[in-house]
């Protein structure tokens, strides 16, 4: 399999013949990954919404902690919180309260519940 290039504006990327079908090599890995939307379009946010009700005390439905101790998830990338929410129920990431409520979670209500506080929108005012 020879190297190609692939475009993106003035920049020459490495894009792999073959295979891939002529998809640049980062495309070809995401989608050898599932990193790709597709999964993400399957998550339901009105049932995170619902579901958000167990987070609310610590996160609040509007995804913003309520105490210094306690992150901000809201507008947060959807995989990011999947990520974190697969690995606070599987062990790899231990939380006292985090680790408990995520043992519960099927990946199903994980999805929804990352569609949702990925939703949130937000906007920063800089100081003058």
């Amino acid at each position: 399999m020879g190297i190609d290039r692939c475009r993106r504006g003035s920049a020459s990327l490495p894009r792999r013949r073959g295979p891939a079908g002529g998809l640049c090599r980062s495309a070809a890995v995401a989608l050898a990954l599932g990193l790709t939307a597709g999964p993400a379009l399957a998550a339901d946010a009105k049932a995170g919404r619902q579901q958000a009700t167990v987070c609310q005390p610590c996160h609040g439905l509007d995804g913003v902690g309520r105490n210094p101790t306690v992150p901000n998830i809201a507008g947060e990338s959807e995989l990011y919180l999947i990520k974190q929410l697969k690995a606070f129920r599987s062990g790899e990431r231990r939380h006292a309260q985090m680790s408990i409520i995520a043992k519960g979670l099927a990946d199903k209500d994980i999805a929804n519940l990352a569609a949702w506080y990925a939703a949130i929108e937000f906007s920063v005012k800089m100081p003058e």
